[in-house]
This record gives C-alpha cells, structure tokens and sequence, in this order.
C-alpha cells in the first residue's frame, strides 16, 4: 500500500475514534458524576530507503480520563453525595468493586445502600454501608463520617486508584482501578448535593468541528489519490 494512503488510513482511524468519544462526552453532559474522556494520539517516524523523507504515522494510542471537579447541584437528598475534590465512592459490583463519582444512593430493603442500578456502597474498609432501621435523622459529616441522631453508623470511603493511568472507564460512570484502589483520608463529602458531568458542551462541539473537518481532508485526499491511480493503471493498460 502507497506510503501516504496508509499514513491517511491510520489517522482517518483515529479521528473516527475520537469522533465517538467526543459524541459520547455530548451524550453525557448532563449525566451525574460522569467524567470527560479524550483520546491519546501518538506520532510514529519511520526512515525510508534512499533519499526518500521520513514517514510520519500519527494514530489513536489511548484514552484519557478528565479527572477535574465538574459543578454541585444541591438536590436536598438525604442520600445524594457529593465529593469535593480528589477521589471516588468504592462500589461492589458482580465484576469487582468499581469506583464512581456518581453519588445518588438509595437504602434498600435491608438498609444497605444502593446505586441507581443496584450496586452497594462501601465504606473506608470495603465493607457496604448500612442503615438501621428505624433511622430517622441521618446526616454525613465532611470527612464521611455517617451519623444518625448523633450516632455515627458508617464511614464512607472516597478511594484513588494506586495509579493514577490505570483507571479505566468500564460503563456509564464506573471505573475500574488495575493497580488497586485505596482509601484518602482528607477528603470532602457533601450531603444533599450531586456532582454534575464536567463535560463542557461548547468545548465538545468546537471538538467536535474541528475533528469533522480534519476527517473531511483525509477523506477528500484518499479520493484524489483513488482518482489518480486509476488514471494511471488506466493510462499503462492501453
């Protein structure tokens, strides 16, 4: 394959990668605790023979998860929690525990505290947090700490994965840590509050502009080089 041609294919590529990403991040400017992602390009050199210039390949290398403070929406939610600053909720999930910015929980039947799709909350010691029966004043201090009627019944834990490049987005607004998680002490959690997206929409759509257009020169490039071709295979079979 022509030098060039495939150059512009591994790009086109990248670009189109970053295309859904971008539209992803528009999806999710609204969602809770969602995090913005962005795409990784790497630029490859490569010498050629004789006095020919180098080749240069720039393609998709990785993803790159936004981790900056997105806005708080105060929802009044007994259970509605908001970290302000570094770190994450640790929920258990049938694919390992997973970790979150999304802090609406819901008490289930046994008191166990519950994300939206039925994940359990865990506290500092990975243990799921649980309210009592009964309970009828329940309030979360800034350091975690679980209270009800002045008795404190939990801490919840606000996690940062052991390496910060190896958190992976799984779905929706979970992550995975591949090196472990562990917990930060310092941190400050908010009750009747929610965390929004930190997705910035005009940001995005500019993005958005500029990727469309650059996938557009490639495109009209691969066609004009497509046009030549053929004239000249064309021109040699007569």
């Amino acid at each position: 394959m022509d030098n060039a041609i495939y150059a512009t294919l591994t790009r086109q590529s990248g670009l189109m990668r970053e295309m859904r990403t971008v539209a992803n991040n528009i999806a999710n400017v609204s969602t809770t605790g969602f995090r913005r992602e962005g795409v990784i390009f790497s630029e490859y050199l490569s010498g050629l023979e004789g006095n020919e210039p180098s080749l240069s390949m720039a393609r998709a290398h990785g993803r790159m998860i936004d981790r900056s403070q997105g806005g708080l929406t105060q929802t009044g939610g007994v259970f509605d929690f908001a970290i302000e600053g570094e770190g994450f909720f640790m929920i258990e999930t049938p694919q390992g525990n997973q970790l979150t910015r999304a802090g609406s929980f819901i008490p289930s039947a046994a008191g166990e505290l519950l994300t939206p799709d039925g994940y359990r909350l865990l506290d500092s010691g990975g243990t799921p947090v649980a309210i009592p029966s009964g309970a009828s004043s329940v309030a979360l201090a800034a350091d975690g700490t679980l209270s009800n009627n002045g008795q404190p019944i939990a801490q919840v834990g606000v996690y940062l994965p052991t390496d910060p490049n190896g958190l992976r987005h799984v779905g929706g607004t979970r992550f995975t840590a591949e090196a472990g998680a562990e917990p930060v002490e310092g941190a400050v959690l908010m009750q009747g509050f929610l965390e929004d997206s930190n997705v910035d929409p005009v940001t995005e759509i500019a993005r958005m502009i500029e990727v469309q257009r650059a996938y557009e020169m490639g495109q009209a490039f691969l066609e004009r080089e497509d046009e030549r071709i053929r004239s000249v295979i064309q021109t040699l079979a007569r």
